[in-house]
């Protein structure tokens, strides 16, 4: 009876210890802007370990103190350089994205499903309106531009910090 509770006791423990350093799988989304000349660039990468589904994304710069625009043509808000929104990497993982007018201040890219370690990025043009440099956008100038991801009733968000990234921690999977 003594060995049966010892191997009782020793299988136990060995549960306990391992639920402890168990870590939930997660699908949280790394967000990064890259300011370039002549389309600037964002980036979403899923840096989790399980897949993102169906869901909404959406990024809205109008948080920012530089009052950043998108200038997506020649006769609009924006200054000199205007370029459209491209989908430039992962056009196969979504199913729309809302149209963009000059002046816009949210896009939103409705994803069909997102694999670990894949990305989507898209280049358009972002201006500011209250800097002295209207056609370059630094990191503290995008910073405080919200992002929601929206999936299954659940609503996750960021705000992309002065080192013009962020991470939309979107919860276990």
């Amino acid at each position: 009876m003594k060995r049966q509770n010892t191997r009782f006791a020793a299988l136990c423990a060995s549960l306990c210890i391992g639920s402890l350093t168990a870590s939930a799988a997660l699908a949280d989304l790394a967000v990064r802007f890259d300011e370039g000349a002549p389309k600037d660039r964002f980036s979403f990468e899923n840096v989790g370990s399980c897949t993102i589904g169906s869901s909404e994304l959406t990024l809205d710069i109008s948080g920012s103190e530089a009052g950043l625009i998108f200038d997506t043509t020649d006769t609009g808000a924006g200054v000199e350089v205007y370029q459209p929104l491209e989908i430039v990497t992962g056009s196969e993982s979504l199913t729309a994205v809302t149209p963009v007018a000059d002046g816009d201040k949210t896009i939103t890219l409705s994803i069909r499903e997102l694999q670990p370690g894949d990305t989507i990025a898209f280049t358009i043009d972002v201006d500011d309106t209250a800097g002295q440099r209207e056609i370059t956008v630094s990191g503290s100038e995008i910073e405080g531009t919200a992002l929601v991801h929206k999936a299954d009733g659940r609503t996750s968000s960021a705000v992309i910090s002065s080192n013009a990234k962020a991470l939309i921690k979107t919860g276990s999977c």
